[in-house]
């Protein structure tokens, strides 16, 4: 369907922000490869226009295939999810260095102009994050080195990857940390999904058959900073295009608590939930938000979209699903 150029390959493609993404690139009338390890019906997003694949990238053979006659690469691949995932498979998540190594080595081989990882907040040192009314973590924060166990290690080694990809061998890399991005057409239930997607399934159950009270885990002051996924995606291609090749936070500066989250959705869905909260449940560090200022002064770029926007979306998109899901 294409010729010898693909203008950009999305590993990870048939995720959450990978199908985002793919969507518009799409748009902008680019050639696209989309690849994933999952069946394409898992796939959250899958479209007719791009060249959809199926591989296991921790082969270096599928990294091969993936990277032929790629011009950009967008390295999305990952085992991961929310936090009780990632607090649960600490050996899955650090596999995801494979892919990583592999997409790496690929793209060397292929010499592809511009390399893009996705790295994540999780990078950042715990004691840098204990207090609900945390600093906001600025790029030198990740160093010295105590990420979060598992995850976090993985992506921090692999941005020195791609730091060294670039000094050692001219590959062009470029690496933004993502700071808990949400949005539709993702994942809401099964063990994987994040706060804003389980909490407004949780409410949309609630609604939908009458209970009066949703599970909350921890004390619901633990506070976070949400991107919604069209912002990071329009950030992420801004990041790629640049010259700037040192880590950048990609996400917002706007603090909230899990229990004010939950408000905003109770808001939207127009209920109101008793709030049962589980101390013994997987809760992440206290705090975390994303100081901006590199960005900010670097490319003069902000989220456009407000959590209670971005949440909105979200929400429609949940409520729908879980009415399928319940028959009703």
């Amino acid at each position: 369907m294409m010729g010898s150029s693909v203008d950009a390959l999305v590993t990870g493609a048939g995720g959450f922000i990978g199908g985002h993404l793919v969507q518009d690139l799409l748009q902008q009338g680019l050639t696209v490869r989309a690849i994933d390890i999952k069946p394409f019906s898992d796939w959250y997003q899958i479209k007719s226009m791009s060249d959809n694949q199926r591989l296991d990238l921790s082969t270096m053979e599928a990294c091969r295939t993936a990277a032929k006659g790629v011009r950009w690469v967008y390295n999305l691949a990952a085992d991961m999810g929310g936090m009780g995932f990632i607090e649960n498979n600490k050996a899955l998540c650090m596999l995801t260095v494979l892919e990583s190594t592999h997409m790496l080595l690929a793209a060397r081989n292929e010499q592809v102009e511009r390399f893009f990882y996705s790295s994540s907040a999780c990078v950042y040192a715990a004691d840098k994050q204990t207090d609900m009314h945390v600093t906001a973590l600025k790029e030198s924060d990740a160093y010295p080195a105590m990420p979060e166990d598992g995850y976090g290690w993985e992506k921090l080694f692999t941005e020195r990857m791609c730091r060294h990809f670039l000094e050692d061998f001219g590959l062009e890399t470029r690496v933004a940390r993502y700071h808990n991005v949400y949005g539709p057409h993702g994942t809401y239930k099964g063990g994987r999904e994040k706060a804003p997607a389980a909490i407004c399934r949780k409410v949309a159950h609630a609604k939908l058959t009458g209970e009066k009270s949703i599970p909350i885990w921890g004390d619901g002051e633990q506070t976070r900073s949400f991107m919604y996924v069209d912002d990071c995606v329009q950030g992420t291609q801004m990041v790629t295009g640049d010259e700037f090749s040192e880590p950048v936070n990609l996400g917002s500066a706007e603090l909230v608590s899990i229990n004010e989250l939950v408000s905003i959705v109770e808001d939207i869905a127009g209920v109101r939930l008793r709030r049962e909260y589980d101390l013994s449940a997987p809760q992440g560090v206290r705090g975390r938000n994303s100081d901006n200022s590199l960005i900010q002064n670097r490319y003069g770029w902000q989220p456009s979209i407000s959590l209670r926007e971005g949440l909105e979306r979200t929400y429609a998109w949940v409520y729908g699903n879980v009415r399928k899901d319940l028959g009703v």
